[in-house]
């Protein structure tokens, strides 16, 4: 390579993509155009706790903003009832054509009316982004169609109108109209929200995890911070026993066995089969929780045992019971053990699995590792996921960042390294992609049962009270102390040195996070130390409504700045054809701007920014005679 070409070398690989003057000079101006764009619209959700059916209906109706946009562009020529309906077309293409068929309520007029409202309402929702990029958005094999009838002009000109009118009137003649109906819609969904960031936990409690992954898979642009839920089932796809045990454990108690039976193929017939051996007199589902309840307090307890570093000493109570007088000694106090029968327990040797036990846990562990379906979800999750994420001057975390006392980073020492703020959670995000690629120790594999639940893991921040919640009657017991962030999070100066710890610009940045419901019918607000940290658990999971009093959150950010919407009841399939119900809300701006941001205020923009700097360069050393010019 001559020196010339070795002083340029990126440019001469630069120029492998743009061969001439003419090609840099329209990718300039395209990216420069780019940069002046409003700003995309992100959406951000936590907890969805396997609550597939309220979050299929808000993903569907893009947490209302089709309906708001709906509202603002056909105010004067559909009433509110027929706007209604025509959301209901869109959240639910399929299911209301088939309704309208039964109803024999489809016709050419039908079908001619509202490809014309979607075409509308796709050129309104389509302004933020470039040419470029709709053909992208929209789906595959209808793009040519669909940008045909987007750049028409059937008002400027009389060959315009009946070009324009055959299009339409010609895939209607042909049966396509159900098909180019769900394609507007997929289309209008994908402009509605440019970007999705879920922040943790889409596992556990609610019934089908499972199919809002599939659907989260679906998804054009979409990332997610992982939750301590999260981490459990990756935990268990990773083979550690305590969390396969704990993921088991969850499932029965919250009766929710089918999204393992029936979503995964893991049987948990081993499990039945010695829960109705050991506890005969008890209901099933009671008895397979107290056979997996000990087989977890005794893998957990040699897992601890292992790793005095987790400083996890607390959870080993199985031998401070006394078998014969059924009490338990803790710090000192004894407390009577509530339903005391513990037929697999050796008082001896209180933390070894019977042959039975292992037997059951080694064909579970069979059944996760041999899953398809859930290894493709757990990649998944790897692929889209991370720790933490600093995005648009927005740090997202599922958690916690341990603090101490003083408000100050605590750091934490795991095999004689000492970590924290950042690199702590950095430290946490290697660990974890470690422990899947499974070609390191077993510390590795043991640390995602410690950050499922130790007192200093970034996605937990807590100290778990299961054993006492499940055998000891004194409540005073079931205390889970937490980390200081929790009361630290309402401190603008602690919030803004987290943003600092992330190279974040603490003027306009957040702390957007999830993990902990807020108590909105109790008058807590979601939103604290003056607005640099924004709590966004709102109980998606109907197991925390009572508690919530609402049904979930998203929080919305676009040009204007930050919204809330808080979800008061969600619509189900059945109720939304039938009376064209939809999700009822409660917007609160967070943070409107006196000025509409665009793509240049964005990540994106900084990359761009630095695409149009690199071209320039090339641009100059085409003029200048430095690389030569390709036909």
């Amino acid at each position: 390579m001559d020196k010339n070409r070795q002083k340029y070398k990126y440019l001469y690989l630069l120029s492998e993509k743009y061969p001439n003057r003419q090609s840099v000079v329209t990718e300039l101006i395209r990216l420069k155009a780019i940069l002046n764009l409003a700003r995309p619209t992100e959406h951000f959700m936590s907890d969805l706790h396997g609550e597939y059916e309220s979050f299929f209906h808000i993903l569907n109706n893009c947490s209302g903003v089709i309906k708001e946009k709906v509202d603002y562009l056909f105010e004067k020529d559909l009433t509110p009832a027929q706007r209604a309906e025509f959301c209901t077309l869109i959240y639910y293409p399929r299911e209301k054509i088939m309704d309208l068929k039964e109803k024999k309520a489809l016709s050419p007029s039908w079908y001619s009316k509202n490809l014309r409202l979607l075409l509308k309402l796709s050129r309104l929702m389509s302004y933020k982004y470039p040419q470029s990029e709709l053909k992208n958005l929209m789906p595959k094999g209808y793009e040519t169609i669909i940008l045909e009838l987007l750049t028409a002009r059937p008002n400027d000109d009389a060959f315009q109108e009946v070009y324009f009118n055959t299009i339409l009137n010609t895939l209607i003649n042909i049966n396509s109209g159900n098909e180019y109906i769900i394609a507007f819609t997929i289309f209008i969904k994908k402009l509605a929200v440019a970007h999705l960031h879920i922040v943790g936990d889409i596992f556990d409690r609610g019934q089908r995890p499972d199919s809002i992954i599939d659907m989260l898979r679906q998804h054009h642009s979409v990332d997610i911070q992982w939750g301590n839920h999260d981490i459990l089932w990756m935990g268990a796809m990773c083979g550690n026993e305590a969390c396969i045990a704990t993921v088991i454990r969850n499932s029965v108690s919250y009766n929710n066995t089918a999204v393992l039976e029936k979503g995964y193929a893991i049987s948990l017939r081993p499990l039945s089969s010695l829960a109705s051996k050991l506890y005969p007199d008890k209901n099933l589902n009671i008895a397979m929780k107290r056979t997996i309840s000990i087989i977890l307090f005794k893998v957990e307890g040699q897992l601890i045992k292992r790793n005095p570093d987790f400083n996890m000493e607390g959870r080993l109570l199985l031998d401070k019971i006394d078998y014969i007088s059924k009490h338990i000694k803790i710090n000192g106090k004894s407390y009577p053990v509530k339903s005391p029968s513990f037929p697999t327990i050796n008082p001896d040797n209180p933390y070894e699995l019977t042959e039975e036990e292992q037997s059951v846990l080694d064909e579970i562990k069979s059944s996760f590792r041999d899953s398809a379906r859930l290894r493709k979800h757990i990649d998944f999750l790897y692929q889209k996921g991370s720790v933490y994420k600093a995005y648009n001057n927005n740090l997202l975390y599922h958690g916690c960042i341990p603090l101490n006392e003083d408000g100050t980073f605590k750091r934490i020492k795991i095999n004689n390294q000492t970590y924290y703020g950042k690199n702590y959670l950095d430290f946490c995000d290697k660990t974890i992609r470690q422990a899947y690629l499974g070609l390191y120790d077993q510390k590795v594999i043991d640390l995602m049962y410690y950050f499922w639940c130790g007192r200093l893991s970034p996605f937990s921040g807590r100290e778990f009270k299961t054993f006492e919640r499940m055998y000891i009657e004194d409540k005073s017991t079931w205390i889970e102390p937490s980390d200081a962030y929790y009361r630290y999070c309402d401190d603008e100066n602690v919030c803004n040195m987290i943003l600092e710890e992330f190279s974040l610009k603490t003027k306009r940045g957040h702390i957007i996070n999830g993990h902990v419901p807020v108590k909105v019918k109790e008058g807590e607000s979601p939103v604290k130390a003056n607005g640099k940290t924004i709590i966004i658990d709102g109980g998606f999971c109907k197991a925390y409504h009572n508690k919530t009093g609402i049904a979930g959150y998203t929080l919305i950010s676009n040009s204007r700045g930050l919204r809330l919407l808080e979800h008061q009841t969600c619509s189900n399939i059945k109720e939304a054809l039938k009376a064209n119900q939809d999700i009822e809300s409660v917007s609160c701006t967070l943070e409107l701007q006196n000025y509409h941001s665009s793509t240049a205020d964005t990540d994106l923009g900084e990359e761009i920014q630095e695409q149009i700097n690199d071209i320039y360069h090339l641009m100059l050393a085409y003029q200048n005679g430095l690389i030569p010019e390709k036909a």
